[in-house]
């Protein structure tokens, strides 16, 4: 039988998958950036093929890649069952939550903290959109897609709405951006590998481009957005995201056009066992975070 990888190996590249950031994956494990790197160096080579593509701007998984994080997620999924099982118990909620809702829920948590440090919550980022509440011990999650089945209990946080942004600079720049068709001057910035968000809402505009699939195209929302504050081109963001990048004047919205998907956030939990106070209180409290955006 083949030597099986090292268990620590394994973890540093479930944390990396999850973030697609060798940096980010060396926060959260607390060792450096360079000992993430090399271990998942190693894991490659002790497979016999690459997990992950080393890109200029962060990091994508493979197809061997993509196929190994389900069973990675499973694999520490069943220990954290059997430490559940064994008598530990856990006081710390347990939140679940895809890298695109990053940029509104971290700072609704932080502020949560500040609160209720008396109700510590850990939270969890995957490039997922679903969870699996029998495999994975969490105590809810957020989903982004289309209303959630029956099989789970939901609360609705708000719809996605997308519009584009830009830095302040830019728009006062040289180059006008005073109707969608001016976009065709600038470079487009896409926070995933498809087109699908500009061309969503450039229909709605009424606008045709042949040029929209030549910007740039990024892995995360958070990294379209930080690139468009610096000026660098506009990005299609979601509105119900980027309220505090707006309000702080990191972006601006260039056109009052917002355009629904009919795609939602929502957070989800399972029907038993009933949801602890404590996590019943958090759900609500970022529901009414939600509302007053």
């Amino acid at each position: 039988m083949k030597r099986l990888p090292p268990l620590p190996a394994l973890h540093t590249f479930l944390i990396t998958a999850q973030c697609c950031n060798f940096t980010r994956a060396a926060e959260q494990l607390h060792i450096t950036q360079g000992a993430v790197s090399r271990q998942i160096a190693g894991l490659e080579e002790h497979l016999g093929y690459p997990l992950f593509r080393r890109q200029a701007r962060g990091l994508s998984l493979t197809a061997e890649g993509l196929e190994w994080l389900p069973r990675i997620q499973q694999v520490f999924g069943l220990i954290d069952e059997a430490v559940e099982q064994v008598g530990a118990h856990r006081e710390t909620l347990q939140l679940k939550a895809p890298t695109c809702v990053m940029r509104w829920l971290l700072p609704r948590l932080l502020q949560w903290q500040k609160e209720r440090p008396d109700v510590p919550v850990e939270l969890t980022t995957t490039v997922m959109h679903g969870v699996d509440f029998h495999r994975e011990q969490f105590d809810a999650a957020v989903m982004y897609g289309p209303p959630p089945d029956s099989s789970l209990s939901s609360l609705h946080l708000f719809d996605e709405q997308l519009t584009p942004v830009c830095s302040q600079p830019l728009l006062d720049g040289s180059v006008p951006l005073h109707s969608p068709a001016d976009l065709d001057k600038h470079l487009l910035l896409h926070p995933t590998r498809d087109q699908r968000d500009w061309k969503a809402w450039l229909n709605a505009a009424q606008i045709n481009f042949s040029t929209v699939g030549k910007g740039q195209h990024f892995e995360t929302l958070d990294l379209a957005m930080s690139v468009a504050s610096q000026g660098t081109g506009v990005a299609i963001g979601d509105w119900s995201l980027i309220g505090d990048d707006l309000s702080a004047g990191r972006l601006v919205m260039p056109f009052d056009l917002k355009v629904r998907t009919g795609l939602a956030y929502y957070l989800v939990f399972p029907h038993t066992p009933a949801p602890a106070p404590q996590l019943h209180e958090l759900l609500e409290w970022l529901v009414v975070q939600a509302r007053a955006r």
